[in-house]
Order: C-alpha cells, then sequence, then structure tokens
C-alpha cells in the first residue's frame, strides 16, 4: 500500500507530513502527487470536495518553490474567500520547516491595504480569488511575471459563478508559467475550453467516476406539500437533537430567510452566504467549528470554504437547480472514514427530480416519512436517557452538593425523582407536538382511486441499536430472508430500537408471516401492522393515524397458491 513516506519529497516536507500524522494518501493523492514530484507536466485532477485535493497539488508545489527567490513563483485561484484562507493554512502547515518560505491569501471582502502590505514581503506562493488578484493587478501591487505554476482549485466553481473572464485575464497575464494543474470536481465544456485554451498536453486523473457520492451517505428524501416546507425542516431538526450540520437553500435570501425564522424560534444555528461581510463570516465559521453552532443555513457558494470532518448531516431545503451540485452538498458529510445523513425535503413534483439525481450519482435514495409528534417526542427521550447514562460529574462537585441534594429529595422516590427531571427536559418538546399535524404529502396510485390500497406500512422491532444504520441495510435484510424483490419496499424509516416501512399491500401478509420466523443477532424477529400494533398499544396522542389491515394474496414467485421544538432547540 502506497504511503507517504514512500513519496520522494524534500526533507522539510515529509517532517511537515509527518507532524500533520499523514501516512497513506487519499486516491485523488496516491494518483497526483508521485507525477507533479517527478515530472510537474499539465494535469487535469477530477475529484470531489473533501478528497484531499489540497495536498495533492499543494506538497508538490512547495516542493518545486525556491524559497532562495523573493518573488512569486506559484499562483493558485480559488472560487472563494473561505476557501483561499483554508488552503492558506494548509500551506502554512506544508511549509513550516521550510526555511525562508512565505505565502499568502489575497480575497475580497476585507480591506486590500494589508494584502498589499503581506505582498511587499515577496511571498513565493499567493492564493486568490479572481476578483482581488486583478485588483492588485490593476494597482500594480503584485506582479505575476515570474509565476511558474498555476493552479485552478475547484475550476468548476470558478466557471459557475461567472469568473471566466477573469481567469482568461489572469492566465494571459502569466507569460513565464511552464505548468497548469487544474482540479475540477466536473469536467463540463466551459472547465475542458479552459484546457484547451491554455493547457498543453495534459495528463488526466479521476478520483473514481466524477460524480458517484460518498457510499457511507444516507440518502434520504421527505415529501411534503410546499407550504409545508419550513414546519419539515424544522420537524427534521427536532428529531435529530444531536445534528451537526449544514442546511442548504437555493438563494441568499432564502438562507438568511430560513436562519432568522429558526433562530426567532430558538434553534442555534446562522445563515453564510456572499452578502455578508468576511469579519461576520469568520465570525460565524468559528462558532460552527467550535459547535457553538449545531448548523448553519448556506447557500452552495458560501458553503465551498467549509472544511469540518464531523458534520453529521446535511439538509437541502431545497434541491439544487443543477443536480450535479447535489454532490457538492452531500459531500459535506461522512467524511474521514465516517458516515452521515443527507436529508432532501421535496415536493411531490419534486420526486422526479431526485430520480434523475440518483441517476447521476448513481445511488439509490430512500423515501422516508417526516416524523410524527410521538416519534420525535421518543427521539428527544432516548438522546436525553443517553446523556445521562454518559454524564460524568466531577468529583468536586459531589463533595460540595451531595448534601444538599440529599436533604431536599430524601423523601422522594427514586423513580418519581427520575419523571419530574425528565419531564423538566421534555415538557416543551411534549407541548410542541401534541397535536401536530402530518406533514407528509399524500400520493395517489390507481389502486387507491379504485377503493384500494397500494401499500400497507409495517412495524419490525430492529434498529440502529442492532447495527441496521441505513434504510439499504434494512431492506437487505429483508429481502434476503423473504425472498422477494426490493422494489415492493418503500418509505423505509430507521429509529433507535425500531424501523417502519411501506410494503405493497398484496405482499404484506406474506412479509409478516415469513419475517417473524427470522431470527436476527440471535434475537427473535417481530414484525406487524403499524396500525395494528398501535391498537394494541392503546393509542397516543401523538400518533398519526395509520392504513387500515392489510388483505390480499400474495404468491412468491414459483409458487401456485398461498397467502403470502424542544428545550431551547439544542
Amino acid at each position: 500500500m502506497t504511503s507517504f513516506s514512500s513519496f520522494p519529497m524534500r526533507e522539510e516536507l515529509m517532517r511537515a507530513v509527518a507532524d500533520l500524522g499523514f501516512e497513506t494518501p487519499t486516491p485523488i493523492q496516491q494518483k497526483v502527487i508521485p507525477t507533479l514530484l517527478s515530472q510537474p507536466v499539465d494535469i487535469i485532477g477530477l475529484a470531489q470536495t473533501g478528497t484531499g485535493k489540497t495536498a495533492a497539488f499543494g506538497l508538490p508545489l512547495l516542493h518545486h518553490t525556491d524559497t532562495a527567490q523573493k518573488h512569486v513563483q506559484a499562483l493558485v485561484l480559488s472560487p472563494t474567500r473561505e476557501l483561499c484562507m483554508q488552503i492558506q493554512e494548509e500551506f502554512k502547515k506544508y511549509g513550516a520547516h521550510m526555511r525562508g518560505f512565505r505565502s499568502t491569501a489575497v480575497y475580497g471582502g476585507v480591506p486590500i491595504g494589508g494584502q498589499i502590505r503581506e505582498l511587499k514581503g515577496n511571498p513565493q506562493v499567493v492564493v486568490a480569488t479572481p476578483g482581488r488578484l486583478i485588483d492588485l493587478l490593476e494597482r500594480k501591487a503584485i506582479s505575476l511575471d515570474h509565476v511558474q505554476y498555476v493552479v485552478l482549485d475547484e475550476a468548476d466553481e470558478m466557471l459557475n459563478m461567472g469568473f471566466r473572464e477573469d481567469i482568461d485575464f489572469i492566465l494571459k497575464n502569466t507569460p513565464a508559467r511552464e505548468h497548469t494543474w487544474l482540479f475540477s470536481a466536473t469536467m463540463s465544456n466551459e472547465v475542458r475550453g479552459i484546457a484547451k485554451r491554455f493547457m498543453k498536453q495534459w495528463q488526466e486523473f479521476s478520483a473514481g467516476a466524477a460524480n458517484v457520492t460518498n457510499e457511507n451517505i444516507d440518502h434520504q428524501y421527505f415529501v411534503t406539500n410546499h407550504h409545508n416546507r419550513f414546519e419539515t425542516l424544522q420537524r427534521l431538526l427536532d428529531f435529530a437533537p444531536g445534528i451537526y450540520g449544514i442546511i442548504f437553500t437555493r438563494t441568499k435570501q432564502d438562507c438568511q430567510d430560513v436562519a432568522e425564522k429558526l433562530m426567532r424560534q430558538g434553534y442555534h444555528v446562522s445563515p453564510l452566504h456572499g452578502d455578508m461581510d468576511q469579519k461576520m463570516r469568520s465570525k460565524v465559521m468559528e462558532r460552527f467549528k467550535n459547535r457553538s453552532l449545531q448548523a448553519i443555513v448556506a447557500t452552495d457558494v458560501a458553503a465551498r470554504g467549509i472544511d469540518v470532518n464531523d458534520i453529521t448531516h446535511v439538509i437541502n431545503y431545497e434541491l439544487p437547480d443543477d443536480p450535479e451540485v447535489y454532490t457538492h452538498r452531500s459531500g459535506r458529510t461522512a467524511r474521514a472514514g465516517k458516515s452521515g445523513i443527507c436529508m432532501s425535503i421535496v415536493s411531490p413534483k419534486e420526486i422526479s427530480n431526485i430520480r434523475q439525481i440518483e441517476r447521476i450519482v448513481k445511488q439509490r435514495f430512500n423515501r422516508s416519512d417526516i416524523p410524527d409528534g410521538a416519534e420525535v417526542v421518543r427521539k428527544r427521550l432516548f438522546y436525553y436517557l443517553e446523556q445521562i447514562a454518559e454524564a460524568d460529574p466531577k468529583e468536586d462537585f459531589a463533595r460540595v452538593y451531595q448534601e444538599t441534594i440529599h436533604e431536599r429529595f430524601e423523601d422522594m422516590e427514586k423513580d418519581e425523582l427520575i419523571r419530574r427531571l425528565i419531564w423538566l427536559q421534555l415538557k416543551d418538546t411534549i407541548a410542541s407536538y401534541e397535536e401536530a399535524e402530518d406533514l407528509n404529502a399524500s400520493y395517489e396510485s390507481k389502486e387507491r382511486g379504485r377503493g384500494g390500497r397500494s401499500s400497507v406500512r409495517l412495524f419490525i422491532n430492529i434498529g440502529q441499536k442492532d447495527g441496521i444504520n441505513s434504510a439499504e441495510r434494512l431492506i437487505n435484510f429483508i429481502t434476503e430472508s423473504t425472498d422477494i424483490e426490493p422494489g415492493i419496499i418503500d418509505r423505509v424509516t430507521v429509529r433507535d430500537l425500531s424501523s417502519f416501512f411501506n410494503v405493497r399491500a398484496d405482499a404484506a401478509e406474506f412479509i409478516v408471516q415469513t419475517m417473524t420466523q427470522k431470527k436476527f443477532k440471535g434475537r427473535k424477529v417481530r414484525m406487524e401492522e403499524a396500525e395494528q400494533r398501535d391498537r394494541e398499544r392503546g393509542g397516543g396522542n401523538f400518533e398519526r393515524p395509520q392504513q387500515k389491515r392489510f388483505s390480499g394474496q400474495y404468491k412468491k414467485p414459483g409458487e401456485r397458491g398461498g397467502s403470502q421544538k424542544f428545550n431551547k432547540r439544542y
């Protein structure tokens, strides 16, 4: 297996790589770095956000930098301020042991005077947004006459943002340029056009299929009527009490409006979009990275500079206009080998858009029910109980307050004390969801139109605690146990201790009879119709009315017969 220690890099970079704990290169790094170290030709690197592109071009770039020269030798163009700052921070780490090495980042949104002063320090590498770089060129505050290497990072996004003419102007003003390294998530005609105009015979490297998303991402979509979109977002946030995520909107105005509405209702979120000044954007990112915020509401452009490995959820408040942008959004979660969830809120008319995205990313999306009130309360209860179980109070806390606590509650039984504590934590959530409406959009079918029923909702007593952490795993278990086709299962919802799913009405009885004879990890499987389970449990104030009992015959292939707003919002 390839390791960073096998790359023929200068000794100072090897020390920096060791300091950073880099051991095994990512796929794009394995393909690009050896080539750029040995023979720095023109290249095109196709890889998604978060795949290690900065090190893929950054380490070779610094390897070829002559620190004895006091002029700009390399230029990196980036679409956003955030990404510029991120690349600059990485370069500082890579060049920590390179005596005489200097790099600087120049971007809009901040006073230009400070950046002009930094450029007078003669950096060898400059990271820039196109607009600010052109401002500096016009002021003659920077010279590109000696630039040998130009890197176009996120080239597709720069072109989408209208920087084509700026890129043309900048590249034409690098007369000594010997090599151009272009990195992009997609290979559009515009990207290829840039390559044809300004690159020599290039080599192309791809870290897998251009639009295939991370397999560790569980793609879910929730169908609701358009006027219920915001309420659905709230419901999903309430149902994910430990969320650390990004909520994507299409426009800056939507971003601001959604964030303000959530903040007014007590959610710990903040907007992030291009109309905010740099100081405010930096403050939002600082709060997000230290987890003072549990979610940010962002536009696609603003999110380009976010480099956080622990994001648990990406929520598409609206689907992007360009289906390929979906891969950029979903790629914000499930980084560094972790799993993540990408949720999309869609109207019934937008289901066709989901199908289109499925074809592009070559993954199946799972239609899930929007949680009802009872499900939200239960999820928050389990979350709170887990927090109590994992709490580790400081020793001096018990020493100082134990006697006072004991005196106050010595006459109260333990169960009563626990009940009151949990009630204090959950009472606002319970009050908010006592009469919660069903936000799921109804769907019609030919069978329903004739008075029949197309599907039945079933309950099964296994969930995330049993290792079923995605809809796909549950579907695989059911289909392998019953030998039915996966296509008859839909609207899968996986919970902590149980799961729900819809099946064709004529298959429900067969699936229940077959599955109740199975075991999962040594435990007997229990499956029943969701409505029947609710009746036997005495209903509940928060449960949605379910469908009627299933009926009909299902014949297994080859057979001739047989029945087959929670407490302070974070």
